[in-house]
């Protein structure tokens, strides 16, 4: 028998428990396993409530998990950097191996986490940190091993996706849809973690470190949110055959890594445009693979839950065979950082400017001073205030150019307000 203790018992440690208690024959007759929940600590005693635990398996102590010799498997699902971290390093310390569903924690501790784990051979498995029920991590870990990763365009946050998706549908204003997306349940009262790319930032971050095996860190990947988008940019957007989603985008070249998560264009014949609602998917492009498309649902207790439970599962057969020597290798490499300031991509543009000859051509030629050619131009009819706008769709530019010519234009008398600009994501096709 593989013991399993589970610390938390909310959305993703209720599903991993019904998964193992209502497919329990199933997993034994594929697998031949007898694997088994132990332990279940929770410091809300109400959580257990609608469950079959018997008597004597629910705690209110984590420690009471990590130290029940019975317990082979320690799953921590309570979120957060603290206490998990130190849960977590105590049971290594035992020569317990680790499920963990915890992107913030692998984001921040992976180092100080992988490295003590190797000491105690130990391994940390972690498939439902990243894309819920996607079995992303497995798929760069193992399916992709013998590529070279190019490029990585995630979208990874079902709650930032589903607000931008009802602007596209449905016209939406940002906080109409945002304030929808809170009745439904899909945001979060304090929705800060999801609209501004904190969420997908830190699942970047691990896939980034697994795909390119380079430490880079958080505070590494440049990261916008959300909440500046406009349906008036959605709908030039469709103008111009693009939708606009937040991207978490990955790509090395020449050892040098460039990370970033912020709301960008992608054409809409792009597969991942196509990826709407709360579902998230992956795009990774292998040298000797191409591209792959991993899509599904992102979270829930059950998505979530299973890529809690094929964790497990490997786990338990590795355990079970002999093979207790961890599959993540800790050598790290460490890689230029590339900047936002040096990134060069296409660019969408929008002015609000006055209706009057000339105007257009003071601007292009702003830009033409900072090596910045227009590639498309929209510009809409006159308004009683005296002011439309100018959109423009740029070649490929540098970014430091692009700030720099726009607080140029910025303080023409004939701008109202800031510009707005969005970087445009090709997709490597």
């Amino acid at each position: 028998m593989i013991g399993i203790g589970i610390i938390g018992l909310g959305t993703v440690g209720t599903g991993t428990y019904k998964i193992l208690k209502e497919h329990f024959a199933l997993i034994k007759h594929r697998t031949g396993l007898h694997i088994e929940v132990v332990k279940i600590a929770d410091i809300d005693l109400k959580r257990r409530k609608g469950l079959t635990i018997e008597k004597g398996i629910f705690t209110s102590n984590a420690l009471d998990v990590i130290n029940d010799r019975k317990v082979h498997i320690v799953v921590e699902l309570i979120g957060g950097i603290n206490p998990a971290y130190d849960y977590i390093l105590s049971a290594i310390k035992q020569g317990k191996w680790i499920v963990t569903a915890n992107k913030a924690l692998l984001a921040e501790k992976w180092d100080k986490l992988f490295n003590v784990a190797a000491r105690h051979n130990c391994e940390i498995g972690f498939e439902a940190s990243v894309c819920g029920g996607i079995p992303v991590i497995r798929a760069i870990r193992e399916g992709l091993v013998g590529n070279r990763i190019l490029y990585i365009l995630g979208i990874l946050n079902g709650t930032s996706n589903y607000i931008l998706s009802r602007m596209t549908d449905e016209g939406m204003s940002f906080n109409d849809a945002l304030q929808e997306a809170q009745r439904l349940g899909i945001a979060e009262q304090d929705p800060t973690l999801d609209i501004e790319g904190i969420d997908a930032v830190h699942k970047l971050c691990i896939l980034t470190r697994l795909a390119f095996h380079s430490p880079i860190k958080v505070n590494d990947i440049i990261r916008d949110g959300i909440s500046r988008i406009e349906p008036i940019d959605i709908g030039f957007a469709k103008e111009f055959g693009y939708k606009i989603k937040l991207l978490a985008v990955a790509k090395e070249r020449n050892d040098t890594i460039e990370a970033r998560v912020e709301p960008a264009m992608l054409p809409v014949d792009h597969p991942m445009s196509n990826v709407n609602g709360v579902y998230n998917a992956t795009y990774v492009v292998g040298d000797m693979t191409g591209p792959n498309l991993y899509y599904g649902k992102g979270a829930g207790a059950e998505p979530t839950g299973s890529a809690v439970v094929s964790d497990i599962v490997d786990m338990a057969l590795r355990m079970r065979e002999g093979r207790k020597t961890p599959i993540i290798s800790v050598s790290m490499v460490e890689k230029k950082i590339r900047s936002g300031e040096e990134s060069r991509v296409p660019y969408y543009i929008r002015f609000n400017a006055q209706d009057r000859p000339g105007v257009l051509s003071k601007i292009s030629g702003i830009l033409a001073k900072y090596n910045i050619s227009i590639s498309a131009v929209i510009q809409k009819g006159r308004k009683e205030s005296g002011h439309v706008p100018i959109v423009m769709l740029t070649h490929e530019a540098i970014e430091k150019n692009l700030k720099q010519a726009k607080r140029e234009i910025n303080k023409l008398p004939v701008i109202k307000g800031e510009s707005v600009h969005i970087r445009i994501e090709e997709g490597m096709l």
